[in-house]
């Protein structure tokens, strides 16, 4: 990418955090420290974000539009969950855009974080894809069906899987979920994985709970490949531009939040993802 920075493996140096085999320096070039620290506004807005759809989204705001709302924008990508909250909550970037509010929740709760919503996006609903069966009635006793291991996207898996009547689930659970409410797996194993290795090992269990973002990236399409989608309508999982809060007011952030749920963006994201696989969700995130 042009401005934006990949995830590097990187041994050296304490600027470097984890990221399972790979790593990501810190940056010295951003502006703001978090925590309402007032940032120079004419400086560059630094965003992490998961490359698929997030930075891609990203990079044509920042190629066709910021410039005209004299935003300069650098998009630095992750192929993790974790790391960009921490780096959002350290100051070493701006914002993040990648999450919806279950996980931010979640997240902050367990990590002692401060990251907030600013404005909702996209959807990407999760699916079911298998290198092995057809259906999803042909998974039998004795089958594996992976998970991401995130609560948020964990409860939204086996409640996907309880709907398409893979799994049933004690009653009145739902997207809640977690492993001990699986009342009747049919003899089927659910194992967990971070939620960015369910798909690099697909072809290692019968049948794989995916978030749509990675999904895309191990080059499935949703519309085709996927034997069960998570229905988008009245879907609360729409994901958002973050900081950490005091930071919400920061004029670099004001622009880029209305970039994203400008018509320019809406018709990026339909022409991008025609198989609905990535779906527009403007407005103000859920409280």
């Amino acid at each position: 990418m042009r401005t934006t920075r990949n995830i590097t493996v990187a041994v050296a140096a304490a600027a470097a955090v984890a990221l399972g085999a790979s790593a990501c320096s810190a940056p010295s070039d951003v502006s703001s420290s978090g925590g309402g620290k007032k940032a120079d506004s004419s400086a560059p807005l630094t965003v992490a974000a998961s490359p698929t759809p997030h930075g891609a989204i990203l990079n044509f705001v920042r190629d066709k539009l910021a410039a005209k709302e004299g935003l300069k924008l650098e998009v630095k990508e992750f192929n993790d969950y974790n790391l960009p909250n921490k780096v959002t909550e350290d100051g070493q970037v701006d914002a993040n855009f990648f999450q919806h509010k279950p996980f931010l929740d979640t997240y902050n709760k367990k990590n002692g974080t401060h990251v907030v919503p600013v404005v909702n996006v996209a959807i990407e609903p999760l699916g079911v894809y298998s290198k092995k069966v057809e259906k999803l009635s042909e998974l039998t006793a004795g089958n594996t069906v992976s998970v991401p291991n995130d609560p948020s996207n964990e409860g939204r898996a086996l409640k996907l899987l309880a709907d398409n009547g893979v799994i049933t689930l004690k009653k009145g659970v739902g997207s809640d979920a977690k492993l001990t409410d699986v009342e009747d797996a049919k003899g089927i194993k659910i194992t967990e994985l971070e939620a960015g290795q369910v798909a690099p090992r697909l072809a290692d269990v019968d049948a794989a709970v995916i978030n749509g973002n990675f999904a895309i990236g191990a080059q499935l399409k949703p519309s085709t490949d996927a034997l069960a989608l998570e229905k988008a309508e009245g879907n609360p999982y729409a994901n958002f531009l973050a900081v950490k809060k005091g930071n919400e007011d920061d004029p670099r952030v004001k622009k880029l939040a209305k970039l994203l749920n400008s018509p320019e963006v809406k018709k990026f994201i339909e022409d991008k993802y025609t198989d609905g696989s990535v779906i527009p969700a403007f407005g103000a995130p859920q409280s």
